[in-house]
């Protein structure tokens, strides 16, 4: 597709960039997976003409696939994250290290959390979700949730200071996805020679329910091994000060709560305008371009591409950067789109703490030692290609 099929972008309020107004301006709101991948190719062939902006709260970049390793202290925090601010400056992008409070696509501008506005001619949406049902009664004031993670990190460095002072005795995890139940088991390998204990409270009969039978038996025969303390089919319905309250009527307490819960669109950008899908995520067509905006494009957790359905999984918003950088270099150029369609399976790759993993591809699975050595492989390979420094 070319971007004369209904997708032009209006040259007529094109934003000048200092005295030159033929020179376009793309910026990327987000440090997510995709964004990276379109730093790391416009490094090695950047768009003619074009001012390139990254906006980001965060320097750094969390990976998500090494998060849990981090937390079990296999890998250091430079391992385990991208610095934005060097990629960028390798790409020759000027960044922003705000928050985008607000995004006005008629106007063609976003507005930034120190109330300064930034024009574009073209903007790219990488910001990721937050964990679900974090409005219940209580979640904002008495629990840490997984997103975002730089605050998560900085929680658990109070946490693991407050188990090695013996004042950390019991943590609840609420939530049992991959992501809660990784978080888990990486605490525990840490935490649990200091004494600390283990709670883990889920709406489902068993955690990670959306994998295969296997990878489910190896789980909840670690979790078991462990003595983490399973609270299954039963929803909180409100978080008090050191306790969960759930549906059945259970009081779970705790010294330290973590919400892990599933995914929910990233608050603040509900006056933007954009067409959502029904659960309020940004809704692109398969050429990842909001399909109400024509300046607007978005991947990653924080979109939708219309008429598929998959997880919320970095895996995805990593095959979707490829996609995104040769699609906002036809925005800029006149050039043919090129269309993103999610792979029917992904292969999931999920430790248990230790230095030990489980890997599935559909229904098949595997599980060892070789599995994790395998994965952090994979994982140190795919952060070396953002290093530019």
């Amino acid at each position: 597709m070319r971007l004369n099929d209904g997708l032009i972008i209006a040259r007529r309020n094109r934003v000048c960039i200092g005295d030159n107004p033929a020179v376009k301006r793309l910026v990327l709101v987000g440090g997510g997976h995709s964004h990276i991948e379109v730093l790391r190719r416009w490094i090695r062939d950047p768009a003619p003409a074009t001012e390139l902006v990254l906006v980001s709260p965060a320097r750094q970049a969390p990976y998500s696939g090494m998060l849990p390793g981090l937390m079990a202290g296999h890998y250091d925090f430079h391992e385990a994250h991208t610095d934005l601010e060097a990629l960028a400056r390798a790409a020759g992008a000027r960044f922003i290290p705000l928050h985008v409070r607000g995004l006005d696509p008629a106007q063609r501008r976003l507005r930034l959390a120190d109330g300064t506005e930034l024009p574009y001619d073209l903007v790219s949406l990488d910001i990721g979700s937050a964990p679900a049902a974090q409005d219940l009664s209580g979640v904002a004031a008495h629990t840490i949730p997984l997103k975002p993670v730089d605050r998560l990190l900085v929680a658990w460095e109070e946490l693991c200071g407050r188990a090695h002072a013996g004042h950390l005795r019991r943590v609840i995890v609420v939530g049992g996805g991959a992501a809660g139940v990784e978080v888990l088991l990486a605490m525990h390998h840490r935490l649990a020679a200091l004494g600390v204990g283990f709670a883990l409270v889920l709406e489902t009969t068993q955690p990670l329910t959306t994998h295969p039978p296997r990878v489910r038996k190896v789980f909840a025969r670690v979790l078991a091994a462990r003595g983490v303390e399973m609270h299954p089919g039963q929803r909180v319905t409100m978080v008090e000060t050191g306790a969960v309250i759930t549906d059945q009527g259970s009081r779970i307490a705790g010294d330290a709560i973590l919400w892990a819960t599933g995914p929910a669109p990233a608050p603040g950008w509900h006056a933007s305008g954009l067409a959502r899908d029904d659960d309020g995520y940004v809704l692109v067509n398969t050429y990842l371009h909001s399909i109400s905006e024509a300046t607007v494009f978005a991947t990653g957790d924080c979109a939708t591409v219309r008429g598929y359905r998959y997880p919320r999984s970095g895996v995805y918003a990593v095959r979707q950067g490829p996609v995104l950088s040769r699609n906002l270099r036809a925005a800029l150029t006149g050039g043919t789109l090129a269309a993103y369609v999610p792979q029917t399976r992904a292969l999931a790759l999920i430790s248990t703490g230790d230095r030990y993993a489980v890997a599935s591809w559909g229904p098949l699975s595997v599980a060892g030692r070789w599995v994790w050595r395998w994965k952090d492989r994979i994982d140190r390979r795919f952060m070396a290609r953002y290093r530019f420094w």
